[in-house]
């Protein structure tokens, strides 16, 4: 599954993703026909109108299990708990009960990146960066707090010959963006990436990395603003990066 924010901001997200889970020995297919998972308005309260978004892409992955695929793979843990937790719901309020059947049966089926990743890391080929880097791994909300995905990204990142992960104050703490919430409540948003922002600024890391684009995008815009940058990574790309050259592809 692609995601909004990758597609629209960050494709290259979406092709480091593909990358490693090719190398990992996976098969990558990828429905054009999804569009969003209908989180925004879900979130803001619009439960038909969230609806008629998700039916395209619930209609898409499901194509793709009926055509043999064995999981849904999301880079971000927003859109996956959008997916697994709270599709069902949105369907049983809009009182459309087959398709609150059909997101169950999707639900079940999909994984955030690095949840699934964690259980093929052994087929992953020795990862290595071509410089040691000094990395601060964000914990976002959804992940942390909806799916209990908590020590598999730094997992991935400590297999990383070169990455040397920082213990940072403020780890688990949300950035502020919350999709909606950094629209509506945009002074309270801010603090609270200012919040993090200081936390990082005393331990100085060469990369801020994390598994949802959007706090990444969030972290990185304040940052610039304030006029003391940050690098940011999703960790796809980070193990992408670290992948051998003659890293297995599958199709």
């Amino acid at each position: 599954m692609i995601t909004c924010v990758v597609d629209v901001v960050a494709p290259e997200v979406g092709e480091a993703s593909v990358r490693v889970l090719r190398a990992a020995g996976c098969d990558v297919t990828c429905d054009l026909a999804q569009t969003c998972c209908g989180q925004p308005a879900w979130n803001a309260g619009f439960a038909r109108e969230a609806a008629k978004v998700a039916r395209a892409t619930l209609g898409a992955l499901e194509a793709e299990l009926d055509g043999g695929a064995e999981a849904v793979v999301v880079p971000a843990g927003s859109c996956a708990t959008m997916v697994r937790q709270f599709w069902p719901e949105l369907f049983d309020v809009v009182g459309d009960a087959d398709d609150a059947a059909r997101a169950r049966r999707v639900g079940a089926h999909t994984y955030e990146l690095s949840e699934f990743l964690a259980t093929r890391a052994d087929a992953l080929p020795p990862l290595r960066l071509d410089r040691p880097v000094r990395v601060a791994l964000h914990q976002s909300c959804h992940m942390l707090r909806e799916l209990r995905i908590v020590d598999q990204p730094a997992a991935l990142v400590e297999a990383v010959d070169g990455c040397a992960p920082v213990v940072w104050d403020g780890a688990d703490r949300c950035c502020g963006f919350g999709g909606t919430f950094s629209v509506k409540l945009p002074e309270a948003s801010v603090a609270m990436a200012d919040e993090k922002l200081r936390a990082l600024a005393v331990v100085e890391p060469d990369l801020v990395v994390g598994c949802d684009t959007s706090c990444l995008m969030h972290l990185q815009t304040r940052s610039d603003a304030t006029g003391e940058p940050i690098h940011v990574r999703h960790l796809a790309e980070v193990l992408a990066a670290a992948l051998p050259a003659d890293a297995e592809s599958p199709g």
